[in-house]
């Protein structure tokens, strides 16, 4: 048997109620009146109280532009990644459907053109149902929901979650005061520039936020294309988001569709034909999966990450990286990059044949970056790896093309750059011919032996480093090449082409190191762990190839001598705007001849030869081009850098993760074999890629030296033997020449 109900508490309970019906009441005639004449007008103490009280309260809100998302793009205005706190497109009410305008209305607030803010009629008759004991109703008209909107989701966008209240937190004093600012707001705004904020305002579930989210995500249009049962079911869903989301609770969605339908016909926003069609019509979603941030890319993921970087970490972006990965996330930004897709899938693509994602057990890295000459425009940048990698592929975090930092310190989230190999020969050869040598003097190349001690000249430094087996105390090897016959007198320009160690070792011998080391830095070579700082000629193995660069500078170095010795800074941002059209500065390529022509023009001539009958002569490309090989000992890092006219790339294969380990021997290309060297899977990647995309740039040829710095070969006296045939263990080049049909 039920307990019986104490008289007193029935009593309280209705008093209760009585008391807040009259208190409602009160509230709800000063807002009447309030809103139907002057405040003078009213009479008596209780009015003229409640009103005070209420004109005390704050009637300004800053609306603002509501958090939007950031979309990333390619060159071509195709979109590569997307960025967002809360997922939302901003659009116009004239790009809005007219049924989502009269469906949201239909079913959150029939009077809406109506009233000045809030439904008076709609609030007594949820204060009666209340004190009835009936079901509790909604009274909160689209002015008011708007309000509530601006207010939870600002404070959600600036982290300030603590401030948010909800449902049942709210006092009533929290309710009056969004009363009274939905007042002021239909004061200052027009019932359509309030519907159209409330529209791209309003969360629809699924982390969308406004109707273009919300059409794109659902249906995979746009809101202006929404039809009638789509519209209808979006209206439904905003009423609660977890009940009526058409994803996880379809039948509760098609159920609020339905009913926001019977609306509609029942205030004549449809007639009959169009009710009985819609409510007949299937849920027929077509989900588009919402992606955030560069780990969910189209493609180009490093490259974003890259662009992205650069960007949070500009202060032409905000004050604090707080600030600019706010903007990122937040400011409704349109990014438009360099990046040419094209060029990316086909660089991409090529990792399939050498490191594919999915069968690359031994975790050998791959990469190919390509910057356009005379603009400094990073075309493509691409790696065998992810970022977040499903189950069976290698996931990193690092960009093998691109250095650790910025000039400022700031994370790149690079590699930090690989020891560079034979690909580093070229700069000294740039020095030999801007000190006044020719392309075809002879150099020594026969010479193996600099004892310790050995005067290197560098006027702004130190370079010590020897190469000699004889001595008892500091035994080294003697300088070493790949071919033991190829010690003899040799032209600069062959040495280069053939990538000896002796040559190049001979040319910097008659040469100021600190030039060397200047001549890098004019073409923009710099330490990948540090950019601050030159290249390290303190030791003379560096010139062959024992500092660590990023494939993305030695693009750009490169890109130098292809385009007459102008050489640009490399640059991934084309604009940047924000969501109400405002441009960002973004960094240019501050091109500068910093080389010669005719110096540039000379290693532009021999680089052709590499390719001819040099260290890269099985890797030749359909167009006019250059290129130069490069492998380390053991053959830890594997390069080929190499252009046309109108393209320049860098291709490096190694270990990313330990770069002291070797790669002979590791499955590359399905198979394992005992030496790999710059022209066997990165030469081969960069041959198969430039053929592919070149042509669609300038393939033209180069202009010729100058004659005076194509002097006369000179015959040299036949070579003398070999003192010594034992391996060098510096870093070293191994380039086998074309006639013995060895690769380099």
């Amino acid at each position: 048997m039920a307990a019986k109900k104490h008289p007193i508490f029935d009593t309280a309970t209705t008093l209760g109620k009585l008391m807040l019906f009259l208190g409602v009441s009160a509230i709800c005639g000063v807002l009447v009146a309030g809103l139907m004449v002057p405040a003078v007008a009213l009479t008596g103490n209780t009015a003229t109280s409640s009103i005070d009280f209420f004109d005390q309260l704050p009637d300004e809100m800053n609306v603002g532009v509501p958090a939007q998302s950031s979309k990333i793009l390619a060159s071509d205005g195709s979109e590569l990644a997307t960025f967002y706190d809360q997922n939302r497109t901003e659009v116009k009410l004239a790009d809005i459907s007219p049924f989502m305008k009269n469906a949201v209305i239909a079913i959150e607030d029939a009077r809406y053109y109506e009233h000045g803010g809030i439904d008076t009629k709609g609030l007594m008759r949820a204060v009666v149902s209340m004190v009835q004991g009936g079901a509790r109703q909604g009274a909160s008209t689209i002015t008011q929901q708007y309000v509530n909107n601006v207010i939870i989701q600002t404070y959600a966008a600036n982290g300030e979650n603590d401030k948010i209240k909800l449902g049942s937190d709210k006092t009533a004093g929290d309710k009056v005061r969004e009363i009274k600012l939905a007042i002021a707001m239909e004061k200052k705004y027009s019932k359509d520039d309030i519907l159209q904020g409330y529209l791209n305002w309003v969360f629809f579930a699924n982390n969308t936020y406004g109707i273009e989210a919300a059409s794109s995500y659902y249906f995979g249009v746009h809101a202006k294309n929404l039809t009638l049962p789509q519209a209808a079911l979006l209206a439904g869903v905003v009423n609660s988001p977890t009940r009526y989301d058409p994803v996880v609770n379809p039948d509760n969605a098609i159920s609020r569709r339905n009913m926001v339908l019977a609306n509609m016909l029942d205030q004549k926003k449809i007639d009959k034909k169009q009710y009985d069609a819609a409510v007949k019509a299937k849920l027929d979603l077509k989900i588009h999966e919402i992606k955030n941030g560069c780990s969910t890319a189209v493609r180009a993921e490093y490259f974003c990450e890259y662009a992205t970087n650069l960007i949070a970490n500009d202060p032409a972006y905000g004050k604090t990286k707080a600030d600019r990965e706010k903007l990122l996330y937040q400011g409704g930004l349109t990014v438009k990059t360099t990046l040419d897709p094209k060029l990316q899938d086909a660089a991409q693509a090529q990792f399939a044949n050498y490191t594919p994602m999915n069968n690359n057990p031994d975790k050998v890295g791959q990469a190919l970056v390509t910057v356009q000459p005379k603009t400094g425009k990073v075309m493509a940048m691409a790696q065998n790896t992810k970022l977040h990698a499903p189950k069976g592929q290698w996931s990193t975090e690092y960009n093998f093309a691109v250095d650790k930092f910025d000039k400022k310190g700031n994370s790149l989230g690079g590699s930090g750059g690989f020891d560079v190999g034979s690909t580093i020969k070229p700069f000294t050869y740039a020095e030999w011919l801007n000190s006044g040598h020719k392309i075809n003097d002879i150099v020594n190349a026969s010479v193996r032996r600099y004892p310790v001690g050995f005067n290197w000249q560098n006027s702004c430094g130190t370079t010590t480093g020897a190469y000699d087996s004889s001595d008892p105390v500091n035994a080294a090897d003697d300088l070493q090449n790949a071919e033991d016959g190829r010690y003899s007198p040799i032209t600069a320009h062959m040495g280069l082409a053939l990538s000896l160690n002796t040559a190049t070792v001979a040319s910097a011998s008659q040469l100021d190191l600190c030039n060397i080391q200047k001549m890098m830095t004019a073409t923009g070579i710099h330490l990948g762990g540090d950019p601050n700082k030159p290249y390290d000629v303190s030791n003379i193995s560096s010139l062959l190839g024992s500092g660590e660069v990023a494939p993305l500078t030695m693009a750009t170095a490169f890109a130098t001598f292809a385009s007459g010795g102008v050489h640009c800074d490399p640059i991934a941002l084309v604009s940047v705007t924000n969501a109400k059209g405002d441009k960002f500065p973004v960094p240019t390529a501050n091109c500068k001849q910093t080389v010669k022509p005719e110096v540039a023009a000379g290693v532009v001539h021999t680089l052709q030869q590499v390719l001819k009958n040099g260290s890269g002569y099985n890797i030749p490309l359909q167009y006019p081009a250059g290129a130069k090989t490069g492998t380390t000992n053991d053959s830890q890092q594997t390069w080929t850098t190499g252009f046309t006219k109108g393209l320049v790339t860098s291709s490096w294969l190694g270990s990313p993760e330990d770069k002291n380990r070797g790669n002979n021997d590791k499955l590359i290309a399905n198979t394992r074999i005992p030496y790999v060297d710059g022209s066997t899977y990165a030469g081969k990647a960069w041959q198969s890629y430039m053929n592919a995309v070149a042509g669609t740039f300038d393939t033209s040829g180069f202009p010729e030296p100058p004659s005076s710095m194509l002097n006369p070969i000179v015959v040299p006296p036949p070579p003398s033997a070999p003192t010594d045939t034992k391996k060098d263990t510096k870093k070293d080049d191994s380039n086998k020449p074309p006639a013995a049909k060895k690769k380099d």
